[in-house]
């Protein structure tokens, strides 16, 4: 069954605003629990055809999880198509708009994240570029995940954008969306955290896929007003 993503970004900068980051997290009660650190391989994708895209990954899926994907694909809009590796676990990663932002980095979205059988990351991306897909860009990250209840923080050191910290809460409905967006963002104002506007994100976005050779895999940041 797909589900909803609800996911607010905040830009936090450097190192040092990083760890004072950190600290804030530490102060909440209860205080939110580390769950693990590793690095990511993001490799996002452009064009395609979903049908041709269904076709060739479906068979390294169980039968409920292709229903899951055949799910997102046709009810979802405004597709985000990525390929994803983390500490050697590959995944395929389909996010689709369920309000008026981007599924590429909106804040509602129905999403889809599944393990294919059997597949290197280098073989799942041929697959999407055997079904039309182009790369769009190669992302790198390292990656602090902490768990508060049935909400996820997230802090990325993101090649290019610096430290990056997402809320995120998962829900089974639409109808939920609103509501998980109230709750992440006062959640964010007690760490002092603040929105990163859409805009301004489609900014970071577009400078970054146009650039993106030059920071994949390096500590290089860049700053997009």
């Amino acid at each position: 069954m797909a589900h909803f993503e609800i996911e607010i970004k905040s830009l936090i900068g450097t190192e040092e605003q990083a760890n004072a980051f950190r600290n804030k997290l530490a102060l909440l009660s209860p205080a939110p629990i580390l769950k693990g650190k590793h690095s990511q391989l993001n490799h996002y994708f452009t064009g395609g055809n979903m049908q041709d895209l269904f076709q060739h990954v479906s068979p390294f899926f169980s039968s409920d999880i292709q229903g899951s994907l055949q799910k997102i694909l046709e009810e979802g809009r405004q597709h985000s198509v990525r390929t994803r590796e983390a500490d050697g676990r590959v995944l395929l990663v389909v996010k689709a708009s369920i309000d008026d932002t981007s599924s590429s980095n909106g804040i509602a979205r129905m999403e889809f994240e599944e393990v294919p059988e059997g597949l290197s990351l280098d073989a799942l991306d041929a697959l999407l570029l055997a079904s039309g897909f182009s790369y769009q860009a190669k992302w790198s990250r390292n990656r602090e995940e902490y768990q508060m209840d049935d909400v996820v923080v997230c802090l990325d050191r993101n090649a290019g954008y610096g430290y990056l910290a997402e809320f995120e809460k998962v829900v089974e409905s639409a109808d939920e969306a609103d509501t998980a967006k109230a709750m992440l963002t006062e959640l964010m104002q007690r760490v002092g955290a603040i929105e990163l506007p859409q805009d301004r994100l489609e900014r970071m976005f577009a400078f970054y896929n146009e650039h993106w050779p030059e920071y994949y895999g390096t500590d290089k940041v860049f700053t997009i007003e």
